[in-house]
């Protein structure tokens, strides 16, 4: 067992939410109840929570979640489920901070409920945090 970062966001429909976070990205569902879903997000605990309260379009800033790839070849395999799943892309893919320490691939998806989710993967590992 190691510590996870919990994140708790809204969802419109949680069967629309299993299918993109599941089926869609590759997260494993926990556990459902008839007013949440928790998921195993990239090791990490993310909490869909039925709401009414979802944003009204998808928005980079000032909130979005997602995770900073350790390693290459997982980024990479994210972007081509985005591709194969024709999941929904907000920002990217792109290189961002070319040329300085700071450089990293991204991209920012959108799931059906407007949350906007950011994937990162930085040049030099040490440069994650």
């Amino acid at each position: 067992m190691h510590d996870a970062c919990h994140i708790a966001i809204p969802a419109r429909d949680l069967d629309e939410a299993v299918e993109y976070y599941v089926f869609g990205i590759g997260a494993r569902m926990a556990r459902r109840y008839d007013d949440r879903v928790t998921f195993d997000f990239f090791g990490d605990q993310l909490v869909c929570h039925l709401s009414d309260d979802v944003p009204a379009e998808a928005v980079m800033y000032p909130r979005h979640f997602g995770v900073s790839f350790a390693r290459a070849e997982d980024f990479d395999r994210l972007l081509r489920l985005v591709e194969h799943r024709k999941l929904k892309v907000l920002a990217g893919p792109a290189l961002r901070f070319e040329g300085t320490a700071e450089q990293h691939r991204t991209i920012a998806l959108v799931d059906p409920s407007n949350n906007v989710l950011e994937f990162k993967n930085y040049d030099d590992p040490r440069l994650q945090f």
